[in-house]
């Protein structure tokens, strides 16, 4: 399992990954481009991608023009590997090294994603789109909980 960061080669993978997902689905998927990957990971942030066998697994990507997470997504076959959990944390330390304003992010409700951004520190600030939950994480809510776990 390799971690690094996602580069324009990757989009095709990537896309292949974000249309496999079965929660939080896209309900047009050429709602988000390949033009659309590129700019996120090259203009407005980064992104970082999982690799097993030379095959993109997860992905994340954060957008620091809107303060957002734009995207952290992992293949339903490799559910449950800690893949999601090390792509979160490599891009928010990546985020909140770069500025101090709040991040935020949208999930469906009554999803597995709801309950991994709760128990990853995340609060609940009201809802974004179409019934999506708005989850926020403050700079020093990330301090604290990086030192917290870098102590144990």
């Amino acid at each position: 399992m390799t971690f690094r960061e996602a580069n324009k080669a990757d989009i095709k993978q990537i896309q292949v990954v974000r249309n496999s997902v079965t929660e939080n689905t896209l309900s047009n998927p050429e709602l988000v481009t390949d033009a659309d990957c590129l700019e996120f990971i090259t203009k407005r942030g980064k992104g970082w991608v999982c690799e097993i066998d030379n095959q993109i697994v997860g992905f994340s990507i954060v957008d620091l023009k809107e303060n957002n997470i734009w995207a952290l997504f992992v293949h339903p076959n490799h559910d449950k590997q800690g893949i999601g959990r090390q792509l979160h944390d490599l891009m928010l330390n990546w985020y909140f090294n770069k500025t101090s304003k709040n991040v935020w992010l949208g999930t469906a409700p009554n999803t597995r994603a709801e309950i991994f951004y709760r128990k990853s520190g995340w609060k609940k600030v009201g809802t974004h789109g179409k019934g999506e939950i708005k989850f926020e994480m403050t700079f020093e809510n990330w301090k604290n909980k990086s030192t917290a776990s870098n102590n144990v």
